[in-house]
């Protein structure tokens, strides 16, 4: 029997989701509990990976067990026991067909930025005080979508098989006159992508790169043409539609 889960996490603590030699994953975490709990040991298969530090809204695993599991009180008693920087938010039985790496059709993510000092915002948004051009940003972002290859924006010595991504949202969307987030979706995503994009977008906003160079990039670049890899805590996985 299959069960999806759906968790949300800080990513704060966790040298991201997938385990790691040198230090606690959140899906080691998600793991050790799920084994307690159902007194067997459990492997989780998450829909992606994502780095240190990096937040998720949404994101989705699955395990495979050999008993019938009440899945309401499966999310109910996995939450009394995980820690509270992780949260499951629904547990469901799914067809032994379904994966939540390769069934999943589209991933969003969130980047999130602030203009203006804001003590509560710090752990979650990045403050940055330059002047950026948002509309010419927005621009960029757009010729996103029109591109498959972003080889230019994938971390140097990925194990990537291929750099092929289908982009289908790529905007920077305004929540209050000093706060933004770009919003970016596609079919899959390569290690580090987003924030390279965001960190090479911000060299479109400062005017340190033309949209036409931008477009150069993302057309023939490699990693070292592209920007500055952004910080990790303003990232979000948003959503993953199966």
């Amino acid at each position: 029997m299959r069960i999806f889960l759906w968790l949300s996490f800080d990513g704060t603590a966790y040298h991201g989701w997938q385990i790691q030699p040198n230090g606690m994953s959140v899906q080691e975490k998600v793991q050790q509990c799920l084994s307690t709990l159902l007194s067997q040991p459990i492997a989780v298969t998450g829909a992606g990976r994502t780095d240190a530090g990096v937040h998720a809204r949404t994101m989705v695993c699955h395990f495979d067990i050999d008993k019938e599991l009440n899945t309401d009180q499966l999310c109910y008693r996995l939450n009394r026991i995980l820690p509270r920087d992780i949260s499951c938010g629904r547990a469901e039985h799914v067809s032994d067909e379904m994966h939540a790496r390769f069934s999943a059709k589209r991933r969003t993510y969130r980047y999130f930025i602030h203009t203006q000092r804001d003590p509560f915002l710090r752990h979650y948004s990045v403050e940055t005080h330059w002047k950026l051009d948002f509309e010419m940003m927005n621009e960029a972002a757009l010729w996103l979508t029109t591109q498959n290859d972003f080889k230019a924006f994938c971390k140097a010595g990925a194990d990537n098989k291929t750099t092929l991504c289908q982009v289908t949202t790529a905007q920077w969307v305004s929540t209050s006159p000093t706060t933004w987030y770009f919003e970016i979706a596609a079919n899959r995503f390569l290690r580090n992508m987003v924030r390279a994009v965001v960190g090479t977008l911000f060299e479109v906003g400062r005017h340190r790169m033309t949209l036409e160079q931008f477009r150069e990039v993302v057309a023939t670049g490699t990693r070292s043409d592209a920007g500055e890899s952004m910080p990790a805590h303003g990232l979000f996985l948003w959503d993953i539609e199966y």
